[in-house]
């Protein structure tokens, strides 16, 4: 990636990045389509041996591309008809669902919780030629309000309990009564269930399964698509 072909905008968020962080580019192709993401080189360097699940909350779970959320991205980049269709996409991280959407003709807004994430979220949606992409700050115990989107979607969202009612109060609010949330994670998260249990009462809940491959291993990923119920 030639950074001098950035925006003006971006590329001065990129380069300020840069001196906190060794970056690199990650491509990831639809179809004909593709989407670059701007993330850091080396993870071990920057966890320093930092157990993820130690302590989940503090971990940066938004460094690290996750197989759910490339797993969504494909399936979002694949949709035949985006256009015209609002899609949120929760917790982003580097946001690649979010960028594989507006990819596909969706009208975008990535959401997260520090502006630091959004810079490279922002600086992602350049370096892919998209625009029209919003970014914005989202508090699940506090939301603003928002018109209503026609999809939401996140990739391993759920790792704390006790975001489980304010995540499910923006999927009531936030989707229109005719939309749809893509939710994908892996099938050993065990608060996958737990949120779902909650979800089935407001909820007609689907489910999808993806084998991967990762270092000679499978790792299945769990896509759930849930619709509102109606009265």
């Amino acid at each position: 990636m030639d950074i001098r072909t950035l925006p003006e905008v971006e590329r001065q968020i990129y380069n300020r990045i840069r001196k906190k962080y060794q970056l690199t580019f990650d491509r990831l192709r639809f179809g004909e389509k593709q989407i670059r993401l701007l993330k850091i080189a080396d993870l071990e360097e920057f966890l320093d041996g930092k157990d993820p699940f130690a302590d989940v909350s503090e971990f940066p779970f938004w460094i690290r591309l996750w197989d759910a959320a490339m797993i969504l991205a494909y399936v979002l980049g694949s949709q035949p008809n985006g256009a015209g269709n609002r899609l949120l996409e929760l917790g982003a991280g580097l946001g690649a669902p979010g960028l594989a959407a507006a990819s596909a003709g969706f009208e975008v807004t990535i959401s997260d919780y520090e502006e630091i994430i959004m810079d490279f979220q922002k600086v992602s949606a350049a370096a892919s030629g998209l625009t029209g992409v919003h970014f914005t700050h989202l508090d699940w115990l506090h939301p603003p309000k928002m018109e209503p989107f026609d999809v939401l979607a996140g990739a391993e969202i759920l790792f704390r309990d006790e975001f489980f009612v304010p995540l499910l109060n923006i999927c009531k609010t936030c989707l229109k009564p005719d939309g749809v949330i893509y939710l994908a994670h892996d099938a050993k998260r065990q608060s996958l269930p737990k949120f779902l249990k909650l979800a089935q009462s407001d909820f007609d809940i689907g489910l999808k399964e993806q084998v991967i491959k990762r270092d000679g291993k499978e790792i299945t990923i769990v896509i759930n698509r849930l619709r509102p119920k109606k009265n």
